[in-house]
Formats: structure tokens, sequence, C-alpha cells
């Protein structure tokens, strides 16, 4: 299972992005059972969640962001999505995504993206 994450650039403050996290396999992607958005920045040691959906009940997300950040999924195009509204400077990061992905073959299992980079600068 690849996942490849798109969307990122530069964005002045105040601006939106949409990011794209699209799964593919090498058999058939049943299903995306859960998916989340990550971020870290060129001095942070670790990520720092950004949203989680965990497929029952509602999104988590982290602080900095509530409000502004929304986390969804098209399943037919095995594609989750981070819409980043109102976007500050703080929010400049790497951002990677996580899905758990059922394949007949593989089962179930998490995977990552290769991170794609947001800008927020004016």
């Amino acid at each position: 299972v690849q996942l490849q994450a798109s969307g990122g650039g530069l964005v002045q403050p105040g601006g939106s992005l949409t990011l794209s996290c699209t799964a593919s396999a090498s058999d058939r992607i049943v299903r995306i059972n859960t998916m989340a958005w990550y971020r870290q920045t060129p001095a942070g040691r670790e990520r720092e969640l950004v949203a989680d959906d965990p497929g029952r009940g509602s999104p988590i997300y982290g602080d900095a962001v509530r409000g502004r950040f929304t986390i969804s999924v098209d399943h037919t195009k095995n594609t989750a999505y981070l819409q980043m509204n109102n976007l500050k400077p703080e929010d400049t990061a790497q951002y990677f995504c996580r899905l758990n992905v059922y394949t007949p073959t593989r089962g179930s299992g998490y995977y990552f993206g290769q991170g794609t980079l947001v800008t927020v600068s004016s």
C-alpha cells in the first residue's frame, strides 16, 4: 500500500489550502478504516497530531487547529483530505497523512504518506 500526499504550497496568512492523501495498492483497497493528519515543523522533534478520524464518532482536532481545519474522506477515490482555512504562520510545517487501509491480501494496516510542505507567509 502506498500513500501519496499532495496539496502543500505557499499561502498568505488567512488563506486556505486543501491537502490530499490518496491510497493505492497492488491488489485492491477495500476501504479506508481510519485517517489522521500530523505535522512537523523544521525545528520540531515530534509529529503533532492535527486531526484524527477514527471512523466512529466525531473527528478529533488539535487545539491549535480546531475550528479552522476539517478532515474528510472520499471512499470512491480512496482519498483523505485536510481542508485548512484561516491559515497562520505557525501552521507552517511538513504535513503527513496516516491511513488505516484494508486490502484482501494484507488485511488492515497503518501507512504513512511522504509528507507535503505547507508554508504560511506574507
